[in-house]
């Protein structure tokens, strides 16, 4: 294996420095993002086609309280992040599961599941998870995650190529190698960073919306309750899309005094 490692190295290095070198700005945190392989008018429309979808395929809940409750925060949160996207086409609704999550698709479209309104319990509750998802969208995650795939798989492919007259178990060995690299050593470490980042942009999207950014601190420690109840959280840190419940309640203790700054603006 160790004539294998120049060539892995090469082709994981030069993809992932490629992906480095940025090219679009995310808004509040000013983090470089690689973007270029699809294009905001692509991202968009792959949104407004996947919640069409959505829609047809996922009961939508007539709790008419629920539904004036995700309109209201959703207004004023969208009202806050709309100048970050300002080609959203905003639209909110409430789907009836028992899966305690919410989605927000490339273009404006949110996605509130019922079962996790028991956990934001409140408006402020609901603000925390509608800006942080909400945060994903302006932040074009969606499309920064697909162009550094593309690159992994054009790394992927030029290994295979350097490798196209090796030993067929040393091709095997080598891209097992590679997606092990790439899957532990970059892609669940950029899960789990765009997640903090969405965490923090919505935060402040919360904040300058007026709500309390307190209350995201307290719908955390909920949701962690909520985990532990359910058996979550068995999965070593380094090996999940997000960061541990622990991990995100400290960095929203950390933004609180930014956030808290935000509000005393408006």
């Amino acid at each position: 294996m160790k004539c294998l490692k120049p060539i892995l190295f090469a082709s994981v290095f030069g993809a992932l420095m490629l992906a480095a070198s940025g090219c679009s700005t995310v808004p509040i945190t000013g983090r470089s993002q690689f973007t270029a392989l699809v294009s905001p008018d692509q991202e968009m429309s792959l949104g407004l086609s996947s919640f069409n979808e959505m829609k047809k395929g996922t009961p939508i809940s007539n709790d008419a309280a629920a539904n004036a409750l995700v309109q209201k925060v959703g207004k004023r949160i969208a009202a806050i992040a709309g100048p970050d996207m300002p080609n959203a086409q905003w639209e909110f609704v409430v789907f009836a599961s028992k899966e305690a999550n919410a989605f927000c698709l490339p273009g404006g479209k949110v996605g509130v599941y019922t079962g996790i309104l028991p956990i934001t319990k409140d408006e402020a509750g609901l603000a925390t998870v509608i800006g942080h998802e909400v945060a994903h969208a302006i932040a074009r995650h969606g499309a920064e995650r697909m162009s550094e795939g593309m690159l992994i798989q054009l790394g992927g492919q030029a290994l295979g190529t350097g490798l196209a007259n090796s030993d067929p178990r040393v091709q095997v060995l080598a891209n097992a190698a590679y997606g092990l690299t790439t899957q532990v050593g970059r892609e669940l470490p950029h899960s789990r960073a765009q997640e903090s980042e969405a965490d923090h942009i919505g935060l402040i999207y919360m904040a300058r919306a007026g709500y309390n950014p307190e209350a995201a601190v307290q719908f955390w420690q909920r949701f962690a309750a909520y985990n532990q109840q359910n058996g979550g959280g068995a999965t070593p840190a380094f090996l999940r899309t997000h960061p541990t419940d622990e991990t995100r309640i400290k960095q929203l203790q950390s933004w609180l005094p930014e956030a808290k700054a935000q509000v005393k603006q408006n």
